[in-house]
């Protein structure tokens, strides 16, 4: 096992949007590959089916990553490549990809950081309620034990969930993303029941002795629009709903107040928070932007998304706001105090249109000045008390942005996605640069 005490570095992806090989080695499908073969779900008809092709250039991609010069690697297993069915037998070929991957990333000098679940549940599963119904939760805990028997030897940091805010809101609340529904104020069983899953396989985990695990909140700092009392009651709601919801009970033991909606989390059970709220190692904090937030100007939800100007954007038109890391970080330590663990920055980056140039290159100043920015921002929190342990770019490669398709590339290597040919951008060699200095 490798120690994890130093500063990690890294860079994150995820399986469905690298790996492709959809039908290889008998790995089941997933929400996404059903949902990406829908018409009108994602942008030009784009999927996953290819992607990067990771699964079968991963020794090119550890490579990239050896010479950027990182410590850690943050990947997703893929729980339809290990469990077809979502439950039942191990698909052994499923678990040897990743065994192989481990290993070479051990022999780089790279700690592997594994995230047990990003986004692709197995299809077999959503047929039955997905994370509506809370077997659901008992299934994750399954999948994690199976794949901590052959894993936990060697992956010191474990990541049970990614953004399960953004896979409700988005997956079941609006329809946005897999696996399509429009249930909105009706998905917070969808939350409950990751939570759930979560604490159960923390469980799992620790009995098959990983070394640490925690889970990934994506976090925005809450502006309000203004002054305004009904503009400030708005900033709370919104802050409640984004944050604390995912964040509270993991670290409090406590759902927070969610009267300003009119609902609460009606399917709790004996014993749930207990299992939510079990000791974590770690807080994984992904972040993009801050939001802005001001009173409804209709029915409906009791917020209304204000806009964020006088800022650069990135090619999502997400507002570049350095300084919202350091005051999300402070303001994490702030709310919880003693009770939140070491924080990890286990997502960062931005999307940019990036194309080779005539001379092959890729010249991405504006990522670069991106990651300058949140870099610095880091080490001003650190300064400021707040124990952040990692940090970690996304992503190593231009991939398949969800309903996006292949349309944002957020990557420090250009992917030509017809070829697969790799071409680390400027911000590669700089990040290399930077991360040598230190």
């Amino acid at each position: 096992m490798r120690e994890t005490s130093m500063f990690l570095w890294g860079t994150a992806t995820a399986s469905y949007q690298i790996e492709g090989a959809a039908g290889e080695d008998g790995r089941g499908t997933s929400i996404w590959d059903t949902f990406a073969h829908e018409p009108g779900r994602v942008r030009d008809g784009d999927t996953g089916d290819v992607a990067c092709d990771h699964y079968h250039r991963w020794p090119e991609d550890v490579a990239l990553m050896a010479g950027l010069g990182v410590n850690s690697y943050r990947f997703s297993i893929a729980w339809p490549r290990v469990q077809p069915a979502g439950k039942g037998p191990v698909n052994r070929a499923g678990l040897d990809f990743y065994d192989r991957l481990t290993d070479t990333l051990h022999e780089r000098g790279i700690v592997p950081v594994a995230t047990l679940f990003h986004w692709d549940l197995p299809q077999p599963l959503e047929d039955e309620g997905g994370w509506l119904n809370r077997d659901t939760a008992h299934r994750f805990a399954e999948y994690a034990a199976a794949v901590a028997d052959r894993l936990a030897d060697r992956i010191p940091l474990w990541i049970t969930l990614n953004e399960p805010f953004v896979h409700m809101v988005y997956g079941y609340a609006l329809g946005i993303h897999a696996p399509g529904r429009t249930m909105v104020l009706d998905a917070l069983p969808a939350a409950h029941h990751q939570l759930l899953g979560h604490g159960l396989a923390v469980g799992e985990l620790r009995a098959r002795g990983a070394e640490k695990v925690m889970i990934t909140n994506n976090c925005t700092p809450v502006w309000p629009a203004s002054a305004d009392p009904a503009d400030l009651a708005a900033a709370d709601a919104y802050d409640t709903l984004h944050n604390r919801l995912f964040n509270d009970p993991v670290l409090l033991g406590a759902y927070p107040d969610l009267s300003a909606y009119g609902v609460g989390v009606d399917c709790v059970r004996d014993g749930d928070m207990e299992l939510i709220g079990a000791r974590l190692d770690g807080l994984g904090i992904n972040y993009y932007n801050p939001t802005r937030i001001a009173a409804p100007s209709g029915d409906g939800l009791p917020f209304e998304d204000a806009g964020i100007t006088g800022y650069p954007t990135t090619a999502f038109g997400w507002p570049v706001v350095p300084d919202g890391l350091r005051e999300l970080l402070v303001g994490l330590k702030e709310r919880y105090g003693d009770t939140l663990p070491p924080v990890y920055v286990t997502e960062n980056g931005c999307s940019q249109p990036d194309e080779p140039g005539a001379d092959g290159t890729v010249d991405d100043q504006a990522r670069i000045a991106f990651l300058d920015g949140h870099i610095e921002a880091v080490e001003r929190a650190r300064a400021e008390g707040v124990d952040v342990r990692g940090y970690y770019v996304w992503s190593l490669l231009d991939n398949f942005e969800w309903a996006e398709g292949y349309s944002q590339r957020f990557g420090l290597v250009h992917v030509d996605f017809t070829t697969g040919k790799r071409t680390p951008k400027e911000s590669y060699h700089w990040l290399r640069r930077r991360i040598s200095g230190n």
